[in-house]
């Protein structure tokens, strides 16, 4: 739908022509077909650099400027190698950094001083306080709902969304958490975000690299076929496999945390993205999961998302005015 522009915020802030944003996946979106065909359907293609290695991440992000479209990179700032992969992307800019899992304080002047962007991850409305004190150019703000890593309280995206946005009434926001299709996008903007990122939506894609078995455990999913677990360690959503049910019964059995750890770290995304293991690995994704019934190609996903918004906000309900 190259013809259709949904204007907003976050859409002039990136030069993206629709409010569709491709989260930062680590494996998934850690290669560029998945980031391009996104960029290149208008939306906001993000390579997450969480695994890579620094020859593949340089290489991918030569494929990524070569397309003239906007993107972004994922930055996990606790990541072992940030700071290299930071050195070069001050010497080799990218129009946005989306970052999680630390402070921007670090970084930020110097990612701005080269003209990018900086998108800071927040789940709370104190995080979300500090990044934009610290001057980021806007905010992904991540509910209950997300696979990953979602908040460990769990607050629900339609309450974080709307808490973080009346705390900071004027900042760039991109809600994320629970959103699969078009009525998504419709219901975050409605919250006041400017604009949805989509994650498990695009696991489920040709062009994300991960096993056939992973994509299709996606497409089987419930809306409530996932797991919360990692308590006190590294709290992630993801479907209910062995794994998940070991975790959940250590967990609600008082086991200690050293055992917790032990079986926690037994287990790794890689075993389920790269090597196929549903059963054991960590198959992490959203509850939007029991939204998605199809693997598509993810351009035609956004020109999806942009339909069925267009086709929701057609049909809402007009005010009338009554009289007494």
């Amino acid at each position: 739908m190259t013809d259709i522009e949904i204007s907003t915020p976050i859409t002039r802030l990136l030069g993206i022509r629709v409010p569709v944003v491709q989260a930062g996946m680590s494996w998934a979106s850690s290669s560029p077909a998945l980031p391009l065909a996104v960029s290149g359907a208008g939306g906001l293609g993000v390579l997450a650099a969480g695994p890579m290695r620094t020859d593949d991440f340089i290489e991918a992000l030569a494929r990524l400027r070569e397309s003239n479209r906007p993107f972004a990179v994922n930055l996990p700032l606790y990541r072992p190698g940030a700071d290299e992969f930071i050195e070069h992307l001050v010497s080799h800019p990218v129009p946005i950094i989306v970052a999680s899992q630390g402070g921007p304080k670090k970084h930020l002047a110097r990612l701005r001083e080269v003209g990018t962007r900086w998108l800071h991850v927040v789940s709370t409305v104190e995080h979300a306080e500090k990044a934009a004190t610290a001057g980021v150019d806007g905010l992904v703000v991540v509910g209950g709902e997300a696979g990953g890593h979602p908040p460990a309280d769990l607050v629900s995206t339609m309450v974080i969304v709307r808490a973080v946005r009346n705390a900071l009434p004027d900042i760039p926001l991109v809600a994320s958490g629970g959103f699969a299709d078009g009525a998504g996008l419709a219901a975050a903007l409605s919250l006041g975000a400017d604009a949805a990122q989509f994650g498990t939506r695009f696991i489920a894609s040709h062009e994300s690299n991960v096993a056939p078995t992973y994509r299709q455990r996606i497409v089987d999913a419930t809306v409530d076929d996932t797991d919360v677990v990692g308590r006190d360690l590294d709290v992630i959503r993801m479907l209910s496999n062995d794994f998940s049910k070991q975790m959940l019964e250590l967990e609600n059995t008082g086991a200690p945390l050293d055992d917790r750890k032990t079986a926690f770290l037994a287990s790794t995304l890689k075993d389920a993205a790269l090597h196929g293991d549903t059963i054991a690995g960590k198959v992490e994704a959203g509850q939007s999961a029991g939204l998605i019934n199809t693997i598509e190609h993810a351009a035609d996903i956004v020109d999806t998302i942009v339909a069925e918004y267009l086709d929701v906000v057609a049909h809402l309900p007009a005010a009338i005015r009554t009289t007494a």
